[in-house]
């Protein structure tokens, strides 16, 4: 178990680091493409490879996200109640969550086979297959699914959840 639990962890920190390596290339391409004009060249499908890693940066990152307590909660609820029923509201909420978030998976991965059946590109510039960029959502979402599914079953067998609030960030306005 010990294992599963470190290979699990280091999936979700290697989708964070993915995220920011996505949120780096927006930066690069917006770097490229003011050098771009400023020279007089162009830079074809810049705005949408930056959509693209927008798109890879927010999907990637939800599951560490989740874990380091950044998703918004409802937690005023949570502390009003006593310990047994705040259990069974997380248990209930961590349910639905996860049992949405496969359902989209599911519909995901078709939707992105069907792109690459079909040979799907971007209208823009581009020319992109679009079954690239709809992997890294679909990777996203994946990883998202699984962290969901680790914490219902943490909450249930366990009693908490592995959600770890990094106090000192949230009393610097974060």
């Amino acid at each position: 178990m010990i294992a599963l639990r470190k290979s699990l962890d280091a999936l979700y920190t290697a989708a964070g680091v993915l995220a920011a390596l996505s949120l780096i290339a927006i930066l690069l391409l917006i770097l490229v493409q003011m050098l771009a004009r400023w020279t007089g060249e162009v830079f074809p499908g810049a705005p949408d490879y930056a959509g693209y890693a927008m798109a890879a940066a927010s999907f990637l990152a939800f599951a560490n996200a989740l874990n380091r307590g950044s998703h918004i909660r409802v937690s005023i609820v949570l502390n009003a109640l006593g310990p047994t029923a705040r259990r069974w509201l997380d248990i209930w909420c961590f349910a639905i969550a996860t049992a949405v978030m496969w359902y989209f998976v599911y519909y995901a991965q078709r939707f992105v086979f069907w792109s690459w059946k079909f040979g799907d590109v971007s209208q823009g510039q581009d020319k992109t297959p679009l079954w690239m960029p709809q992997g890294l959502m679909l990777l996203g979402a994946v990883i998202l699914a699984i962290a969901l599914t680790d914490n219902l079953l943490h909450l249930i067998l366990k009693g908490e959840n592995r959600i770890h609030r990094n106090l000192h960030d949230q009393a610097s306005g974060e």
